[in-house]
């Protein structure tokens, strides 16, 4: 048989940099146990990777995509943001839970403002001991 070439791969990926590193991510998957989609036929992962690249048996796009969740640290979730933050009340005030509910709005550079007039504590001569 055969072996599986770079040219064999290279018309299924654009480049052979995203070659190397789908080829390897897929190798990875296989040596921790994933499920080949073509015969082992005594080779080794990556020629293995290579071969189900070359086959179209795994798809370049899925293979990427795969790649990229494994890298990332953390996953974004799309969550609606709330428009409206409820106003602090007073600590001794009671709320009246049949009257309309007031909210006020502040905007992001409302916040920064207000961040950046805020003093840091000064230093006292106990905190260097």
């Amino acid at each position: 048989m055969a072996r599986v070439t770079v040219e064999d791969c290279i018309d299924k990926v654009e480049n052979r940099f995203d070659l190397v590193l789908i080829a390897s991510h897929r190798a990875r998957l296989l040596s921790s146990g994933s499920q080949l989609t073509v015969a082992r036929d005594n080779d080794k992962n990556p020629v293995v990777a290579l071969r189900e690249i070359a086959d179209e048996t795994l798809t370049a796009p899925d293979l990427r995509e795969d790649l990229i969740h494994s890298l990332q640290k953390h996953v974004e979730v799309d969550e609606p943001e709330s428009e409206t933050v409820p106003a602090l009340s007073g600590s001794d005030q009671s709320i009246d839970l049949g009257s309309e509910v007031q909210f006020d709005r502040m905007t992001e550079e409302d916040l920064l403002r207000g961040l950046e007039e805020l003093v840091p504590p000064a230093n006292s001569d106990d905190d260097s001991d």
